[in-house]
């Protein structure tokens, strides 16, 4: 009886997810969702999203820097639940190894011998209100000037700046 329970659990699961296909709705391109009606808990257009990123890595999805990707998946999830991109305020605080993700193309390509794969991305997310600021700190420390990161992204003093001033902002903590 137990098996047969699972089973139906796994095929009812397989349901859900069958009829649904991954889609970029707002952020084109970058941060693939499937929506789900019928589920417990769902964005809330009463809310005002203050969101503040810390994004480290330079783990990659999907052939950009995964945290960027995961902003684009957070910002298609609330798009596609209907909350207006008025009540959605997101802040970026890029440091560490993902700090070369904000380096502009001819930068990236004499680093790298090839464009910025998250140039795009970022451009998407600048003109979606997203405010992406790279550690004044991580680029000194990585030898990378001011005129060397992407227009869509401004340098603030430290990323431990932004993420201390937007949370006493009452901002939330995404991880």
């Amino acid at each position: 009886m137990k098996s047969v329970l699972s089973l139906l659990s796994a095929l009812l699961c397989m349901g859900l997810s069958l009829g649904q296909e991954w889609e970029t709705p707002i952020i084109k391109g970058y941060g693939m969702i499937k929506n789900f009606k019928e589920v417990a808990v769902q964005p809330d257009a009463s809310l005002e999203y203050k969101l503040v990123f810390d994004i480290t890595s330079d783990s990659e999805m999907d052939g950009v820097n995964k945290g960027l990707w995961k902003i684009a998946r957070v910002i298609n999830m609330l798009g596609s639940a209907g909350i207006p991109s008025d009540k959605v305020h997101m802040v970026v605080a890029i440091h560490g190894a993902a700090t070369f993700a904000t380096l502009t193309d001819a930068k990236h390509q004499e680093m790298y011998s090839k464009v910025n794969p998250n140039t795009e991305i970022l451009q998407l997310l600048k003109e979606y209100g997203v405010e992406l600021f790279v550690c004044a700190q991580a680029t000194a420390a990585r030898n990378i000037r001011a005129e060397d990161l992407n227009p869509n992204t401004e340098l603030a003093l430290s990323a431990m700046t932004v993420l201390a001033n937007y949370q006493l902002q009452g901002y939330a903590l995404m991880p």
